[in-house]
């Protein structure tokens, strides 16, 4: 209290996280760059074993994961993060040159909220994201 009147609690917005998985270093750099602009902490690993581990340490709110990877590909991954059980699940965005429609549904079978092919401009990758409006 201050002068009789209660102090206001300043209240923090809580931290939104992107797990960026990708074996490509500049792809993830990109990634990176557009999700914190969107107002993310990103969290790079290069493959979904990565991934996976660092999901088990702390839920991301949103993934953005390629499909060809080494060790565990995208795919093994969302299905294997989609078997955690977590209160809030993260929206998972699949990004990778797998266009075929098959993969698409392939993709969205396997728990992804979403898609969008390589390659992808900036411009994409952000409205995709917006549109998507993850908490």
């Amino acid at each position: 209290m201050r002068d009789g009147a209660p102090v206001a609690e300043v209240q923090q917005a809580p931290v939104k996280t992107c797990l960026i998985v990708d074996d490509s270093r500049v792809i993830r750099k990109v990634s990176s760059k557009i999700a914190r602009s969107l107002g993310y902490v990103p969290v790079e690993a290069q493959d979904g074993m990565e991934a996976l581990a660092r999901c088990k340490r702390g839920m991301p709110n949103l993934v953005l994961t390629d499909w060809n990877m080494p060790e565990m590909d995208g795919l093994e991954f969302v299905t294997a993060l989609r078997a955690i059980p977590t209160p809030n699940p993260p929206t998972v965005v699949f990004c990778t040159s797998k266009g075929h429609v098959e993969d698409i549904q392939e993709g969205i079978q396997a728990g992804a909220d979403d898609y969008i092919v390589k390659p992808f401009d900036e411009a994409a990758l952000r409205a995709k994201l917006e549109r998507l409006e993850v908490d």
